[in-house]
């Protein structure tokens, strides 16, 4: 009986322990403007030193970056490499645009949630679940329509309509990564089934 308590205690330990590693440090001051003079990591900038700009972004009103590319789509990122005093808050800002038929091809976050809200036009969106069935979950998004991706999940969105689509996308990281899935990779999980 010793032993299995031990054993549990020991399991749960070590679950917790991945956990708090493999999530966003928590804040322990109001907030940590990074010092962008620093090279190693973000250290935080004095706090007598920081300025409303330190929380400020102002561009995500224009279009960014071209459309014209392969995927048909730009995104423009608001991090904490364009807003310092997102430094430790766990978010991270994006609005993407896409050309018509443009999208943004499977990929995943494999530290953040993401939640999309349409902007301007209508995209088809989804993710595949990683259950057995690896279940694709999609819809059609208009104007004004939300969706959340879970962390980690393979996720696409694609605008399938004639007119340009903006949207907006929160992530629950101040760093959520991003990885592309690449087209071999979709063939050969597909020619499984």
């Amino acid at each position: 009986m010793a032993v299995r308590v031990f054993l549990l205690a020991a399991a749960l330990l070590a679950v917790s322990c991945f956990h708090a590693t493999a999530s966003d440090t928590s804040l322990l001051q109001d907030f940590c403007v990074v010092d962008k003079l620093r090279v190693n990591g973000f250290p935080c900038k004095d706090a007598n030193d920081v300025v409303a700009e330190d929380f400020f972004f102002s561009d995500l009103h224009m279009a960014g970056g071209n459309t014209t590319n392969k995927q048909g789509s730009a995104v423009t990122p608001v991090n904490v490499a364009q807003i310092a005093g997102l430094n430790t808050m766990g978010i991270t800002l994006a609005r993407m645009d896409y050309a018509p038929f443009g999208q943004n091809p499977p990929h995943t976050h494999p530290r953040g949630t993401e939640i999309l809200t349409v902007l301007e036009g209508s995209l088809y969106v989804g993710f595949v679940t990683s259950n057995p069935d690896n279940k694709l979950l999609a819809k059609v998004l208009n104007k004004g329509d939300v969706f959340v991706f879970p962390e980690g999940l393979i996720h696409f969105q694609f605008n399938y309509g004639t007119k340009n689509a903006v949207a907006l996308a929160a992530l629950s990281s101040q760093n959520p990564g991003a990885f592309n899935v690449d087209k071999m990779t979709v063939d050969r999980i597909q020619g499984q089934f």
